[in-house]
């Protein structure tokens, strides 16, 4: 598989998982109202958690920014980093994203914004300090296709109906839990079968949601290392940056379960990114980045 094919592949890919989302939470919320008998309970919970998806769709950004420490740049900072951001954005054909450096010795680095006119870059001093330019060129051309594929957006939407999902799921549980429901479907076989299939479907919903967000975010990450691949014209840069990238096995410092599927790589340390040989099936499923290995091997096959 080329470049060309992976772009195509992931778009579709990404496009059916996110139809399978929306599909998983509309069944759900059918299942609950049915057992009710009112769309009251889902409808509160859609409106709550969109409430919070719009606060964290429009201050996310500057959320993530602060509690990852760090510090916005001018070009006298760091000029070839500067150089590179808007040379990049010129052929990427995007707005020059903000740009931030996190004191911090892990190399890494992550974009976040809504869209490329509200975009941030934020990069680790680990990672300026460990890679050459080309390969430094390869990850702002990744970061940078994020912003122009939209992803953050993306990720957003998944972030809200996960919201959705969990949120409901934990209102019906609760309410079992303390005797609420309706009592006429409780009563005979068939009200105690609906029961049990309800409170299954509570359970299990959000561990598929959370899978399913998170074969979202690797996707996208897939996708943007083709798109980067492809913007600067040289796999080898990115491919070259993610090995020293995963070669580090300490963790971003301020890096935290919620924000990792931002990193270009997982910035929680080698103990947590399931990216090493002997990854089982449970890793896979569960991790916010695809394999390191598996994301070279795509990148080199491209040469």
């Amino acid at each position: 598989m080329n470049l060309w094919t992976q772009v195509d592949s992931n778009k579709r890919r990404s496009v059916f998982l996110i139809a399978f989302f929306i599909l998983l939470v509309s069944g759900l919320g059918w299942v609950f109202s049915y057992y009710y008998n009112s769309y009251a309970i889902f409808i509160f919970a859609i409106i709550l958690a969109v409430t919070q998806g719009l606060i964290s769709f429009y201050s996310g950004d500057k959320i993530v920014l602060a509690t990852s420490g760090a510090q916005k740049i001018q070009k006298k900072d760091s000029p070839e980093l500067w150089n590179i951001v808007e040379n990049l954005s010129i052929t990427a054909g995007i707005p020059m994203p903000n740009v931030y450096i996190i004191a911090d010795p892990a190399p890494n680095a992550f974009a976040t914004g809504r869209d490329p006119k509200h975009a941030s870059i934020a990069v680790t001093t680990g990672l300026l300090e460990r890679l050459d330019k080309n390969e430094l060129q390869g990850v702002i051309a990744h970061e940078l296709s994020h912003v122009g594929n939209y992803d953050i957006r993306v990720m957003t939407i998944v972030v809200i109906l996960v919201g959705v999902i969990a949120f409901a799921s934990d209102i019906f549980l609760r309410s079992q839990w303390f005797g609420f429901g309706r009592k006429s479907e409780r009563e005979g076989n068939g009200g105690q079968i609906l029961a049990i299939l309800a409170i299954v479907a509570a359970i299990l919903a959000p561990i598929v949601a959370t899978i399913i967000q998170l074969a979202v975010s690797r996707k996208r990450e897939f996708l943007a290392d083709a798109d980067g691949a492809l913007l600067t014209r040289y796999p080898e840069g990115l491919a070259s940056a993610l090995e020293k990238i995963s070669s580090y096995k300490e963790p971003v410092e301020h890096a935290s379960s919620s924000t990792a599927h931002l990193y270009i790589a997982n910035p929680l340390g080698s103990k947590e990114d399931g990216e090493g040989d002997g990854q089982s099936f449970f890793q896979k499923i569960f991790s916010t980045h695809p394999p390191i290995k598996e994301r070279i091997k795509i990148l080199r096959q491209s040469l």
